[in-house]
């Protein structure tokens, strides 16, 4: 039995963690759906897993000044630390238009405020997905070794890669669906979706235009490590 605790927290850790981040955070995009007092519990939630998932991962920032800088880890640490500022704008901003659990510190109506962090929101989630893109081969390795998932068998490769496309089409189908591109350049839209008519598949939609950057990511990282080995040989 103390064998397997180990491995249990590392899987807490690595894979429930940050899907009860990703969970939270699409909930938070329902506010219309889950009203205030709701919608600012969930963001609190968020924001206390992130706070968990920096310390278990305080080793990175501690090696953040060592070891030379080359184009693949500058590319990295950039793509980190924006969603960083992006969540930092996001903690700010949702603080300072609170109506309920902070509405002490809230600033008066503030609109620009309320802009940004709806903005900040919809870029979080591009984050969010690239993110997990930039990480999908530890997910995998660690989903290999630790629940013995047969990866390599060629019916599960072919499995996984027509439903990597079918979710891909999904993706662009919901960024449509969405105007997530609208949201992304500061612009305004007044299409908002009807949760009196359907609920599920907004949560669908969003989780997949989440699946976009991170498909995007995580094959640009698996053909940037192709063309190494290429060239190795």
């Amino acid at each position: 039995m103390r064998r397997g605790r180990p491995g249990t927290s590392v899987l807490r850790r690595r894979l429930l963690l940050p899907a009860a981040m990703a969970a939270s955070l699409l909930l938070g995009l329902a506010y219309w759906w889950l009203g205030n007092l709701a919608h600012e519990i969930t963001g609190l939630a968020l924001f206390v897993l992130l706070g968990w998932h920096v310390a278990f991962n305080r080793s990175w920032f501690r090696n953040l000044f060592r070891g030379p800088y080359g184009l693949k880890r500058t590319l990295v640490v950039a793509m980190h630390l924006a969603l960083i500022v992006n969540m930092a704008v996001l903690l700010v901003t949702g603080i300072a238009i609170s109506q309920s659990l902070f509405a002490l510190l809230a600033l008066p109506d503030s609109v620009t405020a309320r802009e940004v962090h709806w903005f900040s929101a919809y870029w979080a989630m591009i984050a969010v997905g690239s993110h997990i893109g930039l990480h999908w081969q530890r997910v995998l390795n660690l989903a290999q070794n630790r629940l013995a998932i047969p990866l390599e068998r060629p019916a599960v490769v072919i499995g996984a890669r027509i439903a990597v496309i079918a979710l891909a089409a999904c993706g662009v189908r919901s960024f449509a669906v969405l105007g997530v591109w609208t949201r992304l350049t500061f612009g305004y839209s007044l299409d908002f979706w009807d949760f009196t008519a359907s609920v599920t598949p907004f949560f669908a939609h969003w989780a997949a235009v989440v699946a976009l950057p991170a498909i995007a990511v995580h094959y640009l990282v698996t053909t940037k490590r192709a063309g190494r080995r290429s060239s190795a040989w």
